[in-house]
């Protein structure tokens, strides 16, 4: 098939550049690709995207060490380099810009301006075009050139406040939740510009501050401090409204239970030999276990310390009370019925080795999601995506 796009994909025929780095902008044109976009990645001669330098790296004996990190947000994608400062080649660019459907960047807020790359410019010779920038804090306001990363916008957010031990430190989500959710928020709302520039023929411009992004999340935070004015805090593993839903330990290692009502509830008590305590005064309904979790976690987890978490965790799965392990990565990887269900992808690099990556995770019908181009090297496709776009210029 040809290599531009995945045939079959919902998004086959969008033409999508990305300026995009590291994460927020690249996750959001790995969706576009994944769904078969054909998404072309815009880099700098000298460095290309900085994930590139991101360990670990895979080695063969046929090229340079290629970056795992980078893989995983870059696959079925393609790579051209374009030096901003060469009036013939920003001029190549702008003529490429003329022909897309959607440009995605998270550039700070003007840097693009600067070489008419921004969506004044291009709109006037594009007028369908939809143009997403993802940054820190937003294009206008006076935080707007302030620099942003995925821990700095965690704190801001407020997440941070939240993340961690009742008596500890606010620590970071281990997951780079602020850039993920910003590359989410930006491609959802991409898409809905595109159906309506088909309806009435104007793009739009979409401005998706990760700071946002990160409170649109926290809707159950942000209502909870609307409704009682006080800052939620951090409660570990605990719900502030729900109990017992946490993680407890067994004999041997930890896991987590969620009786998210009180038939839940009542099946706690009876696998842990306590039914009386379902008719406590203190545990009866959601809102008294919730206030005395603290009493309510220590009953239990003196039980729970007489066996190991895969006995209680079988119990507890008899009884139709939701719980899991606590799994790591390598746990989660090799669960069988990971495996199974065709999350997981074999990826080849360019360099000749080949990884694992996980797929596209939404099923849908009539799609079957594929790998069909490898990560690109940098600047891969500099012959090839000008005349296949019919961009091409004098040089």
């Amino acid at each position: 098939m040809s290599q531009q796009t995945n045939g079959n994909g919902p998004l086959s025929g969008l033409k999508v550049l990305e300026f995009g780095q590291i994460a927020a902008g690249p996750f959001a044109g790995l969706l576009f690709a994944d769904l078969g976009a054909d998404v072309v990645k815009v880099e700098r001669p000298d460095t290309g995207d900085g994930m590139r330098q991101w360990p670990p790296f895979l080695t063969s004996g046929e090229g340079e060490p290629f970056s795992a990190n980078f893989s995983s947000l870059n696959r079925n994608k393609r790579s051209i380099t374009v030096d901003f400062n060469s009036p013939q080649q920003l001029s190549r660019l702008r003529a490429l810009c003329a022909k897309a459907d959607i440009i995605v960047e998270n550039y700070r807020p003007g840097v693009l301006g600067k070489f008419g790359l921004d969506y004044g410019t291009l709109s006037a010779d594009n007028p369908k075009l939809v143009y997403c920038s993802i940054s820190g804090y937003g294009q206008d306001g006076p935080y707007a050139h302030k620099g942003a990363f995925d821990v700095t916008i965690q704190a801001f957010s407020g997440l941070m406040s939240v993340t961690g031990e009742e008596t500890g430190e606010p620590v970071k989500c281990g997951v780079p939740v602020a850039d993920f959710v910003a590359g989410l928020y930006g491609a959802y709302t991409v898409l809905a510009a595109v159906l309506r520039a088909v309806r009435t023929g104007k793009g739009a411009y979409i401005d998706t501050p990760m700071l946002a992004s990160v409170l649109g999340i926290s809707a159950l935070q942000t209502s909870e401090y609307y409704g009682t004015g006080s800052a939620p805090k951090r409660l570990g593993s605990a719900h502030p409204r729900n109990a017992p839903y946490q993680g407890f330990r067994g004999s041997d290692k930890p896991f987590v239970i969620a009786a998210g009502n009180d038939k839940l509830w009542a099946e706690v008590c009876d696998a842990v030999g306590m039914p009386a305590l379902a008719n406590d005064p203190r545990f009866a309904k959601q809102s008294d276990r919730a206030r005395h979790q603290k009493e309510l976690a220590a009953l239990l987890q003196e039980v729970f310390s007489r066996k190991t978490a895969a006995e209680w965790l079988a119990e507890f799965d008899r009884r139709g009370v939701p719980c899991a392990p606590i799994n790591d990565f390598a746990d989660i990887l090799h669960d069988p019925t990971i495996a199974d269900s065709g999350l997981l992808h074999e990826l080849r690099l360019p360099n000749g080795t080949r990884t694992t990556t996980v797929g596209y995770p939404v099923k849908l019908s009539g799609f079957q999601f594929r790998i069909d181009k490898a990560p690109p090297l940098k600047g891969e496709h500099n012959d090839v995506i000008f005349n296949e776009w019919g961009a091409s210029t004098d040089e």
